[in-house]
């Protein structure tokens, strides 16, 4: 089986000046040369990479082996050559999002090009059991369907909405989803899908996929805001996702915003969560409902101007400024993009979440951080876990 990349605080990775590393390394050097430069000749490789042409050669003569790349005769100044590119199917990367009731899988490339892409509604409350299962379901679907091979799978990257301890890949108690708590998730959804897994939170796949797939490749600083059924934070600093001492980072769901308010499920009052969640909107506007009003309604009654649901979205969305000012301040990020399902409605949910944020944030900052709702929708997290999958540097792609 491959080896699995977990993060140092859950696995030692091997020794910087190890050949494995160093091999891993070497390999990592020429994918990203090709996915940045398209297809290339053994010499121009050797140029972006600083490798020599034998370790180039070596290389690539692995990577055609196992399908990863294929080859092409060409010219190069006035010479024979052979032109070498990403073989989209000979390697792929594949993303599993698992909320509180979907669960969305995507077969993408190297290149980041999506292959195959599938979703379902889950109950509400489900046990791991069936989210698990519901993924391998729906993988073997695509790649079914797609004609790829199992074998060209080289990295799965997995999205839950909950802190993840980095020391040990396990869910953290008070998570929205509580029958997950405790869950090795490597452990778990490698026994069921026999492929090398990478696991983190569903916040930090957005910010993740934010920087990777979405509108703000250039950001070297960003936070991204998910709002839906919880509320988290993914960060993105100096380039990098930031997770924190154990990975638990950006768990801003769960600052309180008053002593007296609701009690949240993680066991305090007053949360975020408790006043700007899509499960508290659900349960206000539900009040007035016959039956139980869905987060679709949410976004057909605030489209279509309902008062009271437009109220409500504005208190929410002005609380989540409120509490990304803090964020803002401590971070000073370029841009704070909004995410989760809510995100369709674009300046509906927008303006209340830039008053709250211009009403606390430091002057200069508010005029200086961008404010977005995300382009990439409620694919953000799954894009971002196949992102996750990519980066990892032990992937055996040669």
């Amino acid at each position: 089986m491959t080896e699995l990349a977990i993060p140092p605080s859950i696995k030692p990775p091997c020794s910087v000046g190890s050949q494995t590393a160093l091999r891993s390394q070497n390999v990592r050097r020429v994918v990203d040369t090709l996915i940045a430069n398209g297809a290339s000749t053994r010499a121009e490789i050797a140029r972006h990479t600083g490798l020599s042409a034998a370790t180039v050669s070596n290389i690539v003569a692995v990577m055609v082996d196992r399908g990863t790349v294929s080859t092409s005769p060409t010219r190069s100044s006035g010479r024979r050559a052979v032109h070498i590119r990403l073989e989209s199917r000979g390697a792929v990367i594949v993303g599993i999002d698992v909320g509180r009731r979907h669960a969305r899988v995507v077969v993408a490339s190297l290149a980041h090009q999506v292959l195959g892409e599938r979703a379902i509604t889950l109950p509400r409350g489900h046990r791991r059991e069936e989210g698990i299962e519901a993924t391998a379901r729906l993988l073997d679907e695509i790649l079914e369907s797609e004609g790829i091979e199992r074998r060209a799978v080289v990295g799965v990257g997995v999205g839950v909405p909950g802190p993840i301890d980095r020391r040990t890949g396990s869910v953290v108690d008070g998570a929205i989803l509580p029958e997950w708590s405790g869950v090795n998730l490597v452990t778990a959804f490698e026994q069921r899908l026999g492929l090398p897994v990478f696991v983190d939170n569903d916040a930090n796949l957005g910010a993740l996929a934010e920087v990777t797939w979405g509108a703000h490749a250039m950001s070297q600083n960003l936070v991204f805001l998910k709002l839906g059924s919880g509320i988290g934070c993914g960060l993105v600093i100096g380039g990098e996702p930031f997770y924190g001492h154990l990975g638990i980072a950006g768990e801003i769901g769960h600052s309180p915003v008053s002593d007296l308010g609701p009690m949240c499920h993680c066991g305090n009052r007053g949360c975020l969560e408790t006043v700007a969640s899509t499960s508290m909107m659900l349960e206000v506007l539900g009040q007035r409902s016959t039956p139980s009003i869905t987060t679709d309604d949410i976004i057909r009654q605030a489209v279509a101007g309902d008062v009271a649901t437009l109220r409500v979205v504005g208190d929410a969305g002005f609380a989540a400024g409120r509490a990304v000012a803090g964020v803002v301040n401590l971070l000073n990020p370029e841009v704070v993009v909004i995410g989760g399902p809510l995100a369709e409605l674009g300046d509906i949910l927008l303006d209340p979440v830039r008053r709250g944020f211009e009403r606390y944030a430091v002057p200069l900052a508010a005029e200086t951080t961008t404010l977005a709702v995300s382009s990439l929708g409620d694919r953000a997290e799954v894009l971002g876990a196949a992102s996750l999958a990519a980066r990892q540097p032990s992937l055996q792609l040669a």
